[in-house]
């Protein structure tokens, strides 16, 4: 285990332009260095490295972070492994310790699940190609498929006989741990799980062994036509993607991902040569298996089955892949038609053009599909338009948005005005849900919904939303600075005093527990830095503050016309004290405008039930309220409505 002596260290000496620079050709614009994002395909550079802040940042994908996060993403790296490959690089000598014997075991245990489960694909195999009935049964069902023995190697592919103990005799005979195979599902009670089935192994990324599925193949036989392993310390089904460790390299190099439902789909399609292709293996599609996908590429090609099933299938992986900012097509098959059996029958180049020629933009699909249905029913047609708006609406980025909304009412015939009012009417709609429960992140804002449009949200959310936003900023850039350096007061710790008093009034879930996050961690006597947050373990605020550290925006010159601050133009981080200060006061100047809302509504409910002594204590509250905020007002040379 590396010190966190050592690790410090490494990070320190890691110089993000000279990382990045092994792989991507960066040339000098400014005071930053740009070039070609090596994870999405573009013609026109939006990959940024900031050697002062130490980050990279690409405005094309939105992926971003410290040297470490970059080879973790590039080279699909752990961060032990990034570490190590920057101390190689730098030679730097790695100082180690011996990690706690409860670490060690639980690494251990861990390890030997790895282990057995390999031991059970071997097994699986071994009954596939070695045994009079495996070879009768089993590979003549994978050769039917059209499956070769590369593929059938490659993948994992076997049987399990139809004895009931094979698998449990044969791993206590090579002295394996029984317990072990009953943890992963392989043995219950002391009978094999699967039993006169070919199997199919299921890999995590770096392609151990993690889980099993199973198909039945007689016909006549009770029980489920496919049965799998079940969840276990190392294998979690929303986490994974069937046959993503073998197709992350050629989804990275064609910048799109096939997602399919089937196993078979998968081995037909990547035999054929067609090897960017994944599968939901069965279940409904998850945000955590969404986000492996975005590793690689934010392209999707959803290619499902002609028949109602599979068009419903592609229906509902729809909306989530849209609220997780993916670029969506859809293909479907003819009907009849399976991918696995496709590819089979029409080959890779086929295959492809069907594809090329087929896929449509998910507005396209979904309109094609229902329009039918509506016919020219007004009634159905607006249902049908407003199905389609709440799918608009999951798309976080405004252009893409603006594009869809344009598109939408191009395609029905109606005011283009009045699909962009419905989008952002739902917009608002799902932000007041969210806000409302504070262990939900904040989904796209209402300054940004409104975006390239005319018509805009509620105003009050947006405005604290802001304010909250403009609080992070100042605490990620400036934290660390001195506020007051004879008193030893910094930033983090000036914000922190200035705001406890209403640090429970947060609408966004994130800017709170970020405040929540720099309270703690001054309370407990630690540093507050941008590495800090950079490196943070929450992806979302780690993701924040690449966002807020490498901005592509300039001063305006409005600071110092409009509000008399002047800013360092060549300096922007000697700016701090004065940033804070006037981000404290429109802070507080928003929550006091807020309790001032609030005291006004309690004042009148105890005044029409007649609670006089409640009235009265209410109004001096609210008088001292009203006094700090228009204060704070008149600093800001905020014109203030009398209440």
């Amino acid at each position: 285990m590396i010190t966190e002596k050592s690790k410090r260290e490494i990070l320190e000496a890691a110089r993000i332009e000279d990382i990045v620079g092994d792989f991507v050709h960066l040339r000098r614009r400014g005071t930053s260095l740009t070039g070609l994002c090596p994870f999405h395909n573009e013609k026109s550079p939006s990959f940024y490295v900031n050697p002062a802040r130490n980050i990279f940042k690409c405005f094309g994908c939105s992926k971003g972070g410290d040297p470490a996060a970059f080879l973790m993403e590039h080279e699909q790296l752990s961060f032990t492994e990034a570490l190590r490959w920057i101390a190689r690089k730098y030679n730097i000598a790695i100082e180690e310790v011996q990690p706690s014997a409860e670490a060690l075991q639980a690494a251990q245990a861990e390890e030997s699940l790895f282990i057995v489960n390999q031991f059970a694909a071997d097994f699986f195999q071994h009954q596939l190609l070695q045994t009079d009935r495996g070879r009768s049964v089993g590979l003549s069902y994978f050769r039917e498929r059209g499956f070769t023995e590369d593929t059938i190697r490659k993948f994992g592919l076997g049987f399990a006989p139809v004895s009931g103990d094979a698998l449990a005799t044969e791993a206590v005979r090579q002295q394996y741990n029984l317990t072990q195979l009953e943890e992963l599902g392989l043995v219950k009670n002391g009978r094999d799980f699967f039993r006169e089935r070919v199997m199919f192994s299921i890999h995590n990324l770096s392609g151990k062994v993690i889980a099993f599925a199973g198909r039945m193949l007689q016909k006549e036989a009770k029980g489920p036509k496919y049965i799998n392993s079940p969840e276990t310390a190392i294998y979690h089904k929303s986490r994974v993607l069937y046959g993503l460790s073998f197709a992350r390299q050629a989804i990275r190099k064609k910048d799109d991902c096939i997602l399919v439902e089937g196993y078979t789909d998968v081995l037909s399609l990547s035999q054929a040569g067609i090897e960017h292709v994944v599968a939901s293996s069965g279940t409904a599609l998850t945000v955590e298996q969404i986000r492996l996908i975005k590793r690689y590429t934010s392209q999707v090609t959803l290619l499902y089955d002609g028949d109602a099933a599979g068009i419903k299938a592609a229906l509902r992986g729809v909306d989530l892949l849209l609220e997780q900012d993916m670029n969506v097509k859809v293909a479907v098959l003819p009907a009849g038609e399976d991918p696995d059996s496709f590819v089979r029958k029409m080959g890779k180049l086929a295959t492809e053009e069907y594809l090329q020629a087929n896929r449509q933009d998910f507005v396209l699909f979904k309109a094609s599909l229902l329009v039918r249905e509506a016919g020219n029913d007004p009634v159905k047609k607006a249902a049908l338009i407003q199905d389609i708006m709440g799918s608009i609406a999951r798309v976080p980025e405004p252009i893409k948005r603006s594009l869809y909304c344009r598109e939408c009412a191009a395609l029905f015939e109606v005011d283009e005005q009045l699909v962009v009012a419905g989008v952002n009417k739902i917009i608002a709609g799902n932000l007041q849900k969210h806000l409302q429960k504070t262990d939900a992140p904040l989904p796209v804002s209402p300054e940004t919904a409104a975006a390239n449009t005319s018509v805009s949200p509620p105003v009050a959310p947006a405005g604290h939303t802001f304010q909250e936003l403009d609080l992070a900023r100042v605490l990620i850039l400036f934290g660390g600075h001195w506020y007051q350096e004879e008193n030893q007061l910094n930033v983090a710790q000036f914000v922190i005093d200035n705001i406890d008093d209403v640090i429970d009034q947060f609408d966004a879930p994130l800017y709170q527990q970020l405040a929540l996050d720099v309270r703690s961690r001054l309370a407990a006597g630690l540093d507050i830095n941008t590495d800090y947050f950079v490196r943070h373990e929450d992806e979302q605020i780690r993701k924040l503050a690449v966002d807020l550290l490498h901005s592509p925006n300039e001063f305006s010159e409005n600071w110092e016309k409009k509000w008399g601050i002047v800013l360092n133009q060549q300096h922007p981080d000697q700016n701090w004290k004065e940033d804070s200060e006037q981000m404290l006061k429109r802070f507080r100047l928003r929550k006091l405008k807020r309790m001032l809302d609030d005291h006004t509504g309690r004042i009148r409910e105890a005044e029409q039930q007649q609670q006089l002594e409640e009235v009265m204590l209410l109004l001096k509250v609210h008088q001292r309220i009203k006094r700090m905020h228009d204060e704070l007002a008149q600093q800001l040379k905020t014109v203030v409505n009398p209440r």
